[in-house]
Order: C-alpha cells, then sequence, then structure tokens
C-alpha cells in the first residue's frame, strides 16, 4: 500500500505537532545545522512529556510522518470510532499486539481510536492482560495527548472526554456485544 504524499507544512516555533512515534510535541524552532560538511535545515522539536528533542530535516518532515493537529474532522472521526463496536480478529494474540503497535505508532488518530476501541474494558467483561492493558493505555494515552492539545487543556480532562466517548458505546449496547472478524490469513 503506497500513502500519497502529504502537501508541504509549514511549520513554526509553538505550533503543536505529532510525530508518529513519540506523539504530541512542540516545535521549538528551526536551525541550521552543519553536517558532514553540508549545511541542513531542521525543525527541532520537543516533547515535554519524556524530556527529548527531536530534530527532523525540513526536507523529510512529510516523510517521516510529522504533522499538525489532526483538524475539526479527522479527529472528530476518530471521535466518532471510539462509539463503535469493538472489532476483535481471530489470531494469536502476538499477532494482534503487533498490528495494534502499528497502529499507535501510525500517528494516524483514527488508527489509534480503533486501538482504544477494541481494547477497552467495559464493566463485566474478562479482565486485561498485562501487555492487553499496556497497549491500551499507550493508544489511550497518545489520543489523549492529541486531545487535550486540540482542547488547549490538560490529558486528564482529555481522557475523560475518551472515556465518556467511549461509555456512550457501552450505554448503546447493553450486552457489550464484541464483532469477532475472521482472520483471512492463513496460519502457519
Amino acid at each position: 500500500m503506497k500513502v500519497a504524499p502529504r502537501a508541504k507544512e509549514d511549520f513554526k516555533a509553538g505550533d503543536h505537532v505529532v510525530y508518529p512515534t513519540h506523539g504530541v510535541g512542540t516545535v521549538q524552532g528551526i536551525e541550521t545545522v552543519e553536517a558532514a560538511g553540508y549545511s541542513l535545515q531542521v525543525i527541532v522539536v520537543t516533547f515535554e512529556e519524556n524530556r527529548m528533542t527531536l530534530r527532523v530535516p525540513v526536507n523529510k518532515a512529510a516523510s517521516s510522518g510529522l504533522r499538525k493537529l489532526a483538524a475539526g474532522a479527522s479527529m472528530q472521526a476518530a471521535l466518532d470510532t471510539l462509539k463503535g463496536r469493538a472489532r476483535i480478529k481471530r489470531t494469536m494474540w502476538s499477532r494482534r499486539a503487533q498490528e495494534y503497535e502499528a497502529k499507535i505508532n501510525s500517528g494516524d488518530p483514527l488508527q489509534i481510536a480503533e486501538v482504544v476501541r477494541d481494547l477497552h474494558r467495559n464493566a463485566g467483561q474478562p479482565d486485561q492482560s498485562f501487555s492487553e492493558r499496556q497497549i491500551y493505555e499507550q493508544a489511550l494515552d497518545r489520543l489523549a495527548a492529541e486531545v487535550a492539545a486540540i482542547d488547549k487543556t490538560d490529558k486528564t480532562k482529555a481522557i475523560e472526554k475518551l472515556l465518556t466517548y467511549l461509555g456512550k458505546a457501552e450505554k448503546g449496547d447493553k450486552t457489550a456485544k464484541i464483532d469477532v472478524e475472521a482472520d483471512t490469513d492463513a496460519e502457519d
């Protein structure tokens, strides 16, 4: 599957951005760095939560997945996804876990919302395994960070908002059914 190249975005100091594997960060500015005799312009992004600074070459920003926060419609689509029914494939947990990790690291709020929806446990459902809980919390945290930046609020309020959307799915379906998709991949 080939991804269409995105339009070139202009990043400036103070912008909130999303880097697929690290989540929401803040642009500190654009610097010129000397490397191996070349002069290279880089976007300096800091991630407050893990005290990390990332320098992304300006000409590699789009291909690396660096993007501005999701606009209204795409974030609304992600939030609406949370209201849907969980879709869990009938495959080994290790394979599903890899797929979930790939969705989280895609940086796409819609795919991250799918992971949150699929791994969210309502009252009366069986407990999650440790690794399932970790992936769920990672996805919830990543989505909440972007919602918090968009809403100009903190992550706690953003998580409450996401849980409200997940709660709407719960209220709409008292039996808490889960759609189970048959895996089309041939097993080993």
